[in-house]
């Protein structure tokens, strides 16, 4: 069952953020600043809730999360043909090692999360993202200068180590959020990484090897000759050092510092018990809540790649062997169309949606409709296989309509990160959590591509189930979801246990 709300029908989905630190949203100049921000008005309203989303911050971050992805996929459309120039590798081989370069950058990324989450909770979340963003941006621009395989891999290896990016960006966004603008921020925060996701190969695609593509504009560069991939990842890489100038001099600090005690006071600060944000990992995992929204954020996270590795070779792949026999324009169109309409449920149908059901209520939604998306896919290879100009004409009316509306699961991404900072036992441990979440992120993107695809290969070389084997994973995937969406904590269920334990 979803909360029942206040009075009003709006659904109370206060975070760890807004509780007992209510002052952290409110600018700090005076006393009198503090002491009227966690003070209610007339109405009984808390004024921390009334404050308006700093959009200019919001935006900013927004600007410093487009940088990961657009250093995770521009190399996408270059990598193989780097790898054959680079090593001479047979072209057997050439698929695992662009396999191995790609999933370095995730795979150190899982390793390092936990220390910059850390960091972000101790030092501050403005340093560890300036200092992150300096780091992707020269680890980037040398990735175009590799002359060998090795150096590809360390230079993505050197990429991924410089994870603090999305740690604190995540945690900084939900700090400068209210229960009220938090759905409307992590749209925007959703909705630029998306936006990376989309410009990366486009940039990395168009930007490749310029002296062949622009031989009029670039033929007399004789370094871009030589290195021929080099022009991608400056373009991108001066990207990040935008990114890192424009947050190193307007993106304010989020994590406030509690004031010293002294004299009597220090005494008994020094026999208090160790603060929240001192918790280790383990009693951070065992707080209320944690484990099973950290388990469902992993299990979406394995829809979504699973379901993104799987798409674009589905529409590929030729009508009798179970696909859609698609051409790369056509695949370019419901790309971008997939694009448009996740855009389009973010920023639009989510924010109000979140306000009237709230977060869970969101996933629970998304769980429903997961299986049923899942299944149209198969059923357009079915009208394709009939044959008839009939079935051609009713797949094309129903393939694009089920891929604007069943791209609303995408909101189960957000939603789960509003979860998140839901369950956080303090603020003071929201970058450490993050992390946690981002270490399991991070690794099953490492890995998830390549065995979904080989699935999907394997089904339809097998034509096992008629070629429908990999849906009918996802769908036993998705229906695992809809069931341990419905243990997911409730906000005020966590709050309560939280308070108890503070008790």
């Amino acid at each position: 069952m979803l909360g029942t709300g206040e009075e009003n029908g709006r659904i109370d989905e206060t975070t760890a953020l807004l509780g007992a630190n209510q002052a952290k949203y409110v600018d700090v100049h005076t006393s009198d600043n503090v002491d009227n921000s966690s003070a209610p008005d007339s109405n009984g309203v808390d004024l921390t809730d009334k404050k308006p989303l700093p959009k200019l911050q919001i935006l900013l971050l927004c600007y410093a999360r487009v940088v990961e992805p657009l250093a995770f996929f521009s190399i996408f459309p270059y990598v193989s043909q780097m790898v054959q120039d680079n090593g001479n590798v047979a072209d057997a081989d050439i698929g695992f090692y662009s396999g191995l370069i790609e999933s370095m950058f995730s795979l150190t990324q899982a390793i390092v999360m936990i220390f910059w989450g850390r960091a972000a909770d101790r030092l501050g979340r403005k340093p560890v993202l300036v200092f992150s963003l300096f780091g992707v941006t020269v680890a980037t621009g040398l990735f175009g200068l590799a002359k060998s395989i090795p150096q590809m891999i360390l230079f993505r290896c050197f990429a991924g180590v410089f994870a603090g990016t999305i740690v604190t960006i995540r945690t900084m966004v939900a700090e400068h959020s209210t229960p009220t603008t938090q759905a409307r921020a992590f749209s925007w925060f959703a909705f630029s990484g998306n936006l990376g996701i989309f410009l990366g190969p486009l940039l990395g695609g168009a930007l490749a090897d310029p002296v062949r593509q622009y031989p009029s504009i670039f033929g007399n560069v004789h370094f871009l000759e030589t290195h021929p991939y080099v022009l991608s990842s400056v373009v991108v890489a001066l990207i990040g050092l935008t990114a890192a100038v424009s947050s190193a001099l307007f993106v304010e600090e989020t994590l406030k510092k509690e004031p010293a005690a002294d004299g009597v006071g220090e005494e008994a600060a020094s026999r208090a018990p160790a603060p929240r944000g001192d918790m280790s990992t383990r009693q951070l995992l065992n707080s209320p809540g944690v484990g099973m929204v950290l388990y469902v954020y992993g299990h979406i996270m394995i829809l979504a790649f699973g379901f993104t590795a799987i798409i674009p070779v589905f529409w590929f792949t030729p009508i009798h062997l179970g696909g859609w026999g698609f051409t790369p324009l056509q695949i370019s169109l419901m790309m971008g169309l997939n694009g448009a309409s996740q855009a389009a449920w973010l920023l639009l149908v989510f924010p109000p949606l979140q306000r009237k059901i709230g977060s869970n209520g969101v996933m629970r939604l998304c769980a429903c409709v997961y299986p049923f998306f899942f299944l149209c896919l198969p059923l357009g290879n079915a009208l394709l296989r009939v044959e008839t100009k009939g079935s051609v004409r009713a797949f094309w009316v129903f393939a694009p309509t089920m891929l604007a509306i069943g791209s609303g699961v995408s909101m189960s991404f957000t939603a789960i990160q509003l979860a998140l900072n839901d369950v956080a036992p303090s603020p003071k441990v929201l970058g450490t959590l993050n992390a946690l979440a981002l270490t399991g992120s991070s690794a099953l993107r490492a890995f998830c591509p390549a065995l979904f695809t080989t699935l999907f290969a394997l089904g339809a070389r097998t034509q096992l189930v008629g070629g429908y084997a990999i849906w009918i994973l996802m769908l036993i995937l998705a229906s695992g979801f809809s069931f341990t969406a419905r243990f997911l904590p409730e906000p005020r269920a966590a709050h309560k246990q939280r308070d108890e334990q503070a008790r």
